[in-house]
């Protein structure tokens, strides 16, 4: 696999008042394309924050973001634009759906983003919800508002998926069936998934596990023989 994203020295810190929080003291990792990634660490350690730094929602203090081999770091506003809309999926644990547009509708908003073509019942279809096209999201359940959130994110195919807490609100059962989508997704379209997670659990299933602790990488595991979601006792 080839790398695709490579955090160089990166620090982020938030002024208030007289004090400096280190939300990101020095990170330095690499992400491989089609990758399937666990970043685990406590409330407070800078997961979130590392997220958004990935995704363009948040700027570096100092240090190098490479993705593709573009330095994200550099971007200007509409750069970064054109860099959310056509290299990243959002997945958040709670689903964000506009609640008045079909779950298809929902989907095919992607097409005021991207100048692909989209054929929202396929997608709604790789997620198991082809008859649920013309539901409204309040006709959903939990677990089927999460899938039409994972359709609407991979429809412009991105180049990674960015998932934070994605099964938090969802039950077990439910939430199994998400994260297995999800991993079939890394393995099967080598699209890069990185999970945020509070779930220690879910580092069996991934390829490489990050943790994180007051703003610093504690570890990275590569796991050689990681588990399908499906066979993990939860």
């Amino acid at each position: 696999m080839s790398k695709i994203i490579e955090f160089k020295n990166v620090n982020k810190e938030y002024k208030s008042g007289g004090h400096i929080l280190k939300a990101m003291n020095n990170v330095n990792f690499s992400i491989d394309e089609g990758e399937f990634v666990v970043i685990l660490g406590p409330s407070g350690a800078g997961k979130s924050t590392l997220l958004n730094l990935l995704g363009g929602l948040d700027s570096v203090t100092s240090g190098e973001i490479i993705v593709n081999g573009n330095h994200v770091e550099n971007f200007d506003d509409n750069q970064l634009t054109l860099y959310r809309a056509g290299n990243v999926g959002f997945i958040f644990q709670f689903y964000n759906l506009i609640p008045n547009l079909t779950a298809l509708e929902n989907v095919e908003l992607m097409k005021d983003i991207v100048d692909i073509d989209i054929n929202g019942l396929d997608v709604l279809d790789s997620v198991g919800l082809r008859d649920h096209a013309n539901q409204f999201p309040a006709q959903l359940s939990g677990g089927e508002q999460q899938r039409v959130s994972i359709a609407r994110a991979v429809a412009k195919q991105p180049t990674m998926l960015l998932c934070d807490e994605p099964t938090g609100a969802l039950d077990s059962k439910t939430g199994v069936l998400i994260l297995n989508l999800l991993q079939d997704m890394s393995h099967n379209k080598e699209t890069t998934v990185i999970i945020v997670t509070h779930n220690a659990i879910l580092a069996e299933a991934a390829d490489k596990v990050i943790r994180i602790k007051n703003g610093q990488i504690e570890s990275i595991v590569v796991n050689e023989n990681p588990m399908k979601i499906t066979d993990i006792d939860w």
